[in-house]
């Protein structure tokens, strides 16, 4: 099955701290590369729609920030609208753009995403980083993310007999992943032991558990299937999406070793696409925190919740595993510019599915189906996207 919707070219800017670089020179970084990929040309005036998601860590012009990008981009004249869902952010930017494609409101859409962390102190950061989880009782009774993560890994930890060493070991897992990607932000290797006995972030987690700061831009274009190879010879199809919300404040949800709006978001892109998590030949998902990756495995359906950490100890989610996760080395070994992920995710699902990841350890063999997974907070928001390689 198909949405009727495939994409015609992926870009990305390097992942990295850029303190000397502005929003309009990474993003424009990640035009070149999307247009790159182009096999035929593709007139600006042929992009119907525009979707730009940030959080807004960059601080400046917000109330401009969608024609600002567009713009920087070489854009100017298409429609565009500023897309803001906390680090979902450009997840649900593409999910718009698939959505106007399919409906037949739009031919060409573009989705894009960029964050500029290292504009702001790191006091900054933190505030902007608390709009996205609830700020009436959590925020205000102290909690922050670090914390409500660390709440669900150790309750997960508590009901399922998960191990630190199996939850540390995702970020072992990307941080080796990512030296293969040369956009990466983090490409050195990350010893077990050593993760494990770094400095304290918020028990059980140390610094390796967490994802750092990072600016980046990346970029997206779709196009109706019936005149993608106008544009590239190797399209990508969209086969399906999925969005889902549940309740911002962790106490006010059933479980904290499950995010419900994952679960939805999963149906709903498994419904559309007519497959199952069985078939999924390769996932990037969102690893802000080393347990936001190991909460996917259940929640995607890829194994029971107790089963997770397994996932991990047995090797079957590394590169060279059955169902190899997070190869673009996720958000602990690649980055999170936060407005960039989402998008960022479906750019390394692109070259995947169409055999052109730089550098034969990174490039998969012959991967036929990949999903992305990208959550805003907590587990507020979620959207998941299927694509398949034409």
């Amino acid at each position: 099955m198909s949405t009727g919707v495939s994409i015609i070219a992926a870009g990305q800017s390097s992942y990295g701290l850029f303190p000397d670089r502005t929003l309009k020179e990474l993003f424009y970084d990640a035009r070149v590369s999307c247009f790159d990929t182009l096999d035929r040309s593709l007139e600006p005036a042929s992009i119907d729609e525009a979707f730009i998601g940030t959080l807004g860590t960059g601080g400046s012009q917000l109330g401009n920030f969608a024609p600002l990008m567009m713009e920087a981009a070489g854009l100017v004249g298409s429609p565009a609208t500023h897309v803001e869902n906390a680090c979902a952010s450009a997840g649900f930017a593409f999910r718009a753009a698939v959505m106007a494609v399919a409906s037949g409101q739009a031919q060409i859409a573009m989705a894009g995403g960029i964050e500029k962390m290292s504009d702001l102190p790191r006091e900054r950061n933190r505030s902007w980083l608390g709009v996205s989880g609830d700020v009436e009782w959590e925020r205000l009774a102290g909690t922050n993310f670090p914390g409500i993560y660390a709440m669900m890994a150790r309750r997960h930890m508590f009901e399922h007999g998960t191990t630190k060493a199996q939850i540390t070991g995702v970020a072992v897992k990307n941080r080796q992943n990512a030296i293969a990607n040369p956009k990466a932000q983090f490409r050195r290797a990350l010893d077990l032991e050593k993760a494990l006995g770094a400095p304290m972030l918020a028990d059980p987690f140390t610094l390796s558990d967490a994802c750092g700061i990072t600016d980046g831009a990346s970029m997206i274009i779709v196009a109706r299937d019936d005149i993608a190879r106008q544009y590239t010879d190797r399209p990508v199809k969209v086969l399906g999406v999925g969005g889902g919300t549940d309740y911002v404040a962790v106490h006010d949800r059933p479980t904290m070793t499950e995010l419900a709006a994952t679960r939805r978001a999963a149906k709903q892109a498994y419904d559309m696409a007519g497959l199952g998590p069985d078939q999924i030949s390769l996932a990037e998902v969102h690893d802000c925190f080393t347990i936001g990756e190991v909460l996917s495995y259940g929640d995607l359906g890829f194994c029971e919740t107790a089963d997770a950490g397994r996932m991990i100890s047995d090797g079957t989610t590394a590169a060279d595993g059955r169902l190899p996760v997070n190869v673009s080395g996720g958000l602990i070994g690649k980055g999170h510019p936060i407005g960039s992920t989402g998008t960022g995710q479906i750019y390394e699902l692109f070259h995947q599915l169409r055999g052109t990841a730089k550098g034969e350890v990174r490039q998969l063999p012959n991967p036929s189906v990949g999903l992305a997974h990208n959550v805003g907070g907590s587990g507020g928001v979620v959207a998941v996207t299927i694509l398949g390689a034409a």
